[in-house]
């Protein structure tokens, strides 16, 4: 394998699809190949090993992925000849690796896939296709390394099934003393040395599958349905249209630099890889590592341990494209309850502390105790998922019957155990921990942990309220009189008790504050916060912490200060298939879906300005200057799928779907400015909604089943040309125009009819605000036709 990682990546530039990642070369350095997993299964492709979810060997200390054998490390070569081309390629809308060899005589592909929707499948195909009138035999080598062995398995050799091999065995070591070993069972079809295309043809495919499970009967069942799928032919096509639809659910499109939509798609496709299929999130789902499924071998990417970054930097953008996804993910909380509830009494503690790094059991994991017993922020990242999740969902099942509502109390527990009051302060601190910022340990209130912990309290407080479940008061109090450091002569956010101005941090941490916390505070105080901590943040710290600065200027609408720090995502982003490094000199976690996390919220919830609140879903946007459009698709809230389309003229709305169940609510767009207010359902409808210079967001209005689950909606742009014929439309429904059809004369028609609301098209534009909306146009513009009457 060695020859094929020999040169320096050559790009082949593909401007009509950014989608689309293509080589001629690989990267020199195998960690950033392309990747193919799905929520179970995950490998880099061309690498001996693969992992699935929840499969850890080791005990605590010395916690990682096991690592499995994989039948996809399969190399296809042509024997040499001249002008022979390869290109090698990561299509993110099918989730499909090709290597394509191009000769005058015929073209071999091949594809390499996890399968998104039967998640227990990986497969390869080799297709060759004869391009030239000769008829002699076309063959191929495929060069596969696979050795049915595992440095952390038993692994076992079982009868051949349907012609497959078949291997099985179980970790070697627990977690914990005592604790589960889990089962793997395998089963892959041969791979051959060579597949040849014989003189008479003119293209033949192998397609080779491999299954795995946990149990015997579960792994034949896979196979089997597997093998059914390639029998008629449409095994590659269900795969791809599970992602055409998980595309379809969601998408960031952009009208502006190419380097930008690769960048977007690339993310997207790796984090979405990593969820659950839309069709059977209930399979239990042990959460996202930094690297994801195909990185977390011993020593390498964390040992794929799940950390805050799963809470913080991944979970906001799941949450807002696939809610039930973001579901799964407090689940795997839930699940690991019980280890977290063991490590507080560990350290003295009542309730849980969640552990800084996680496998299996929810028991600590890292090897380095200082983060598992200092960096106790991590009880705030995952409330405060489990917040933005109830806000957008308002789904209370999760807390009143399957567990939610005992982490947020052994939560609440936690924090109230760890405090201490201050008599000479008059309030309440939390001594000696580690940060966010981990170049500092050891602090006296954190403002970062001193804030998540005030507003997990908070919520804790707001829901058992809701639940009309019993709760101490001190909840409230403690809530109420946690110290948050401010110093009032500078204005800023120390980040701990004797902060000095001009210590160099590791990492964002106060910048966290505004964004995703949403800590109350004056814009003079944001920006002063970004200013003290922009110049002192290392260079070299990790990927992620830029886009929390992008989207604290995008918030105070300095666009030009936001772009200069979110270009420099970019020096974290590899090429060609758009790995990220944790940091910027290529060390750290590759395929570091951390970064990519932070990088998308710097899009959907920088540029679009979305802030998940008890209230609403808030939006006020900005267009960067090299943008002409940024659509957003798929945008969950209450049980509505929503789309907006923003550009420097216009933001548009439209609901797409409306899920009939107790969730699901009626929208009303509320002008932030002015308080006015304007319903997006209409007689079972929704109409569009399209608003030009204003700032906006939803509120939810009265529960309500919905009858309509989907309404594809016209609307319209507020464009000077156009208005007069949507007036000259309405009037007529009110009966105030004969001529509905003649349009040759409206914009005399709507002058005319309407001279209040006259000439000036800025004085229209509020009443074409809901164009489409035949009730709310109406009520805006009886007041100009009264007047005209009388």
């Amino acid at each position: 394998m060695d020859e094929i990682l020999t040169k320096k990546p050559t790009l082949v530039m593909s401007e009509d699809d950014p989608a689309v990642f293509t080589s001629t070369t690989l990267p020199t350095d195998p960690r950033l190949l392309a990747t193919v997993t799905n929520a179970y299964v995950g490998t880099r492709v061309y690498r001996d090993i693969l992992h699935v979810n929840g499969v850890y060997n080791g005990g605590v200390g010395d916690t990682h992925r096991a690592d499995i054998p994989s039948p996809l490390n399969t190399r296809m070569n042509a024997p040499a000849e001249d002008r022979l081309s390869e290109t090698f390629s990561l299509d993110t809308r099918t989730g499909t690796y090709t290597h394509t060899i191009q000769s005058p005589g015929y073209t071999a592909i091949h594809k390499i896939y996890a399968h998104h929707s039967l998640v227990h499948l990986l497969a390869f195909s080799i297709t060759i296709q004869r391009s030239s009138l000769k008829s002699q035999p076309i063959t191929l080598i495929l060069q596969t390394q696979f050795v049915p062995q595992s440095p952390d398995l038993d692994l076992h050799r079982g009868a051949d099934f349907q012609g497959a091999h078949y291997l099985y065995g179980k970790t070697l070591v627990p977690e914990v003393e005592g604790g589960p070993q889990p089962t793997v069972h395998m089963i892959w079809m041969p791979v051959p040395q060579s597949v040849t295309l014989s003189g008479e043809e003119k293209e033949k495919s192998w397609e080779f599958l491999t299954a795995i499970a946990e149990t015997e009967e579960d792994v034949k069942r896979h196979f089997s349905e597997g093998m059914a799928l390639i029998r008629s032919g449409s095994l590659y096509l269900s795969h791809t249209q599970a992602w055409a639809e998980l595309w379809g659910g969601s998408c960031v499109e952009v009208d502006g630099p190419h380097s930008l939509s690769q960048a977007i798609y690339g993310c997207l496709y790796y984090l979405l890889s990593a969820i659950p299929p839309l069709t059977s999130y209930d399979f239990p789902f042990s959460g996202i590592s930094p690297g994801g499924l195909s990185n977390g071998t011993q020593d390498e990417d964390y040992w794929g341990h799940v950390f805050w970054d799963q809470d913080t930097w991944m979970f906001p953008n799941i949450l807002l494209f696939y809610p039930e996804a973001a579901r799964a993910i407090l689940k795997y909380r839930i699940r690991t309850l019980d280890g977290a509830l063991y490590n507080a009494q560990e350290q003295g503690y009542k309730g849980a502390k969640f552990p800084w790094e996680s496998a299996a059991t929810g028991r600590e994991v890292c090897p380095e105790s200082i983060y598992g017993d200092q960096e106790v922020h991590i009880n705030g990242d995952v409330m405060l998922a489990f917040q933005q999740y109830y806000h957008i969902t308002q789904d209370l099942k999760l807390f009143q019957q399957e567990g939610g509502w005992d982490v947020v109390r052994a939560i609440a527990q936690f924090w109230c155990s760890r405090v201490a009051w201050n008599p000479e302060e008059l309030s309440y601190h939390i001594t000696g921990v580690l940060p966010p910022d981990e170049y500092h340990d050891a602090v006296d209130n954190s403002v970062y942990t001193n804030v998540i912990a005030q507003k997990s309290l908070d919520f804790a407080v707001d829901l058992g309220s809701l639940l009309h479940i019993p709760f101490p008061e001190e909840w409230k109090e403690i809530g109420k009189k946690i110290k948050v450091p401010f110093d009032q002569s500078k204005r800023y956010h120390p980040e701990y008790d004797g902060y000095c101005p001009g210590e160099q941090v590791k990492q964002a941490d106060v910048v966290l504050l505004g964004y995703p916390v949403m800590h109350p505070m004056e814009p003079e105080v944001r920006r002063n916060d970004l200013e003290m901590y922009e110049p002192v943040t290392d260079p070299q710290g990790p990927a992620m912490t830029w886009s929390m600065f992008a989207v604290g200027w995008l918030e105070l609408k300095e666009a030009e200060r936001a772009q200069q720090q979110l270009s420099k995502c970019f020096g974290n982003i590899s090429e060609p298939f758009k790995i990220w490094a944790e940091n910027s000199d290529g060390s750290g976690a590759v395929n570091f879906l951390t970064g990519m996390g932070g990088f998308l919220q710097a899009i959907l919830f920088g540029y679009t300005g979305f802030r998940i609140t008890k209230e609403s879903l808030n939006f006020d946007p900005v267009c960067p200057d090299d943008t002409k459009k940024l659509k957003i698709t798929g945008v969950c809230y209450l049980g509505n799928k929503l789309n907006f389309t923003l550009t420097k003229e216009n933001i548009t709305f439209e609901v797409t779907k409306s899920s009939m169940g107790p969730q699901s609510s009626n929208l009303e767009v509320v002008l932030a400015a002015t308080g006015e207010r304007f319903s997006l359902y209409e007689d079972g409808l929704y109409p569009g909604c399209g608003i030009s210079d204003r700032k906006c967001y939803f509120l939810s209005g009265d529960f309500r089943f919905l009858p309509t689950i989907y309404t594809k909606l016209a609307f319209y742009y507020l464009r000077k040309e156009s208005v007069g014929q949507e007036v000259h439309r309405l009037l007529s429904q009110l009966g105030e125009v004969e001529d509905a059809g003649d349009h040759q004369s409206n914009e005399y028609q709507w002058q005319h009819h309407v001279p209040h609301c006259g000439q000036d098209i800025v004085a229209l534009r509020l009443g074409a605000i809901v164009m489409g909306s035949f009730q709310v146009a109406r009520h805006l513009l009886i007041p100009c036709l009264q007047e005209r009457r009388e």
